[in-house]
């Protein structure tokens, strides 16, 4: 068995307040994994990746990841919009001082893979919303990672573009040998993406189911109103049910 690509041991997160945003969650992720979570807002989807991420310490708990470099793309595609294409996507090598002529090969691979090969000298403002998450991809790309850390990255899009983007993600993912853990509020996203969907509830934020989804590859339109597709998507709709409940206390304990 290979090292796990991310290895998390019963990490919490408690606000100083005392709020509880996450109870201690214990999960896996093998190499070459594509994890989603899925759950309502405040469930702690998004701390739980910002702390694999490290941009968050955990209260308790840790987490070892397997050494390979990762790349987080956010939410929002957060291009400089006085630069151009290239230069966005070359902002983490700049910041590194890899040197100019290696930088610029790698961009170019990096907007190969996203399609955009053809736009490097655009401005932001010259792109379509699913235009500019591809060269946010592209500069999550362009380090080379081995993982991939993905807040909600194309929540705001038309369902059109969102059904394009996962596609192309999953091309990228199969093509490089990614592992990559992706947060969405989306059920037939989560099912379309993953080959496993992690439920969870809020208040406080928990692990309430771990579904696997194994068939088939490759996953094309088609999938999406297939029998299997809707079995898995009706199997998330009852976790996300339990995952809304509050939770009970143990049998026999008195409030």
């Amino acid at each position: 068995m290979s090292v796990p690509a991310i290895d998390i041991q019963a990490v919490e997160q408690v606000y100083p307040n005392g709020v509880r945003a996450l109870q201690p969650v214990s999960l896996t992720v093998q190499q070459g994994e594509f994890i989603t979570l899925l759950g309502p807002s405040g469930c702690g989807k998004s701390t739980l990746l910002k702390m694999i991420a490290g941009l968050l310490k955990p209260t308790a708990g840790h987490i070892h990841l397997s050494g390979h470099p990762l790349s987080f793309v956010f939410q929002d595609a957060t291009l400089m919009p006085w630069a151009d294409v290239r230069t966005n996507v070359r902002l983490p090598l700049d910041l590194a001082g890899v040197p100019r002529a290696q930088a610029q090969a790698q961009v170019d691979q990096a907007l190969q893979l996203v399609g955009l090969s053809g736009f490097a000298s655009q401005r932001p403002r010259e792109l379509s919303g699913g235009m500019q998450m591809r060269v946010s991809i592209a500069r999550g790309l362009v380090t080379q990672p081995r993982l991939l850390l993905m807040d909600e990255p194309f929540g705001a899009l038309d369902e059109i573009t969102r059904n394009r983007l996962d596609a192309d993600l999953l091309a990228l993912w199969r093509q490089q040998g990614l592992s990559v853990v992706f947060v969405t509020h989306s059920i037939t996203e989560a099912v379309f993406l993953s080959t496993r969907v992690i439920v969870m509830g809020a208040r406080p934020g928990r692990i309430v189911a771990d579904v696997h989804i194994a068939q088939p590859w490759p996953r094309d339109d088609a999938y999406r109103t297939s029998p299997d597709f809707n079995a898995h998507v009706r199997q998330l709709q009852d976790a996300l049910q339990q995952a809304s409940e509050p939770m009970r206390d143990p049998v026999g304990a008195r409030t």
